[in-house]
């Protein structure tokens, strides 16, 4: 009866090692393959902002496009516009004649001027922009992981990127 059941739970050990481990490396260089790919498109985005020096509707549909051919993954992107708000007129406490202010708009408000009139979201030169994309599914990898190692939370973005800069043209 003893040597049974020695066998069999080296069966089960030798059948996770040479299956469910091997899956879960894999699974993790997907997730990594996903992540740089991701970053790449991101950063190439922004750069395509930067020197446009405006978000158009084609832009951000072209760009949704081409993230959710990404590992099978679906994502959500969200933007920051810090804009100069420079008076050069006007001083306060906290504030030299002459320095910059920025105020923030998001992704609400960009994507309100996408889908609103000529679908153009028009910046000048000096304003900041920072994109940032996360995975809203859970991953191979993922479910792996948390059946393995009891890994428990929310972690829903494995895959995400982030890519800013500042906007040298002007988009009119």
């Amino acid at each position: 009866m003893g040597d049974s059941l020695i066998t069999i739970v080296a069966i089960f050990l030798a059948a996770t090692l040479m299956f469910v481990f091997p899956l879960v490396a894999i699974s993790e260089m997907n997730d990594n393959e996903a992540q740089s790919m991701l970053q790449a498109y991101t950063t190439e985005y922004v750069d395509s902002i930067r020197s446009a020096g405006k978000i158009t509707k084609e832009m951000d549909d072209a760009f949704v496009q081409r993230i959710a051919t990404i590992g099978g993954n679906s994502y959500e992107r969200e933007y920051e516009v810090q804009i100069p708000d420079t008076n050069p007129g006007k001083k306060s406490e906290n504030q030299q004649i002459g320095d910059t202010t920025y105020y923030g708009e998001y992704t609400s408000q960009v994507e309100g001027q996408l889908k609103s009139g000529n679908g153009v979201y028009t910046l000048i030169p000096g304003a900041k922009v920072t994109v940032t994309v996360r995975n809203t599914n859970t991953t191979i990898s993922q479910m792996l992981k948390s059946v393995l190692y009891g890994i428990t939370g929310n972690q829903a973005y494995v895959i995400s990127a982030q890519a800013s800069g500042m906007v040298t043209a002007i988009g009119y």
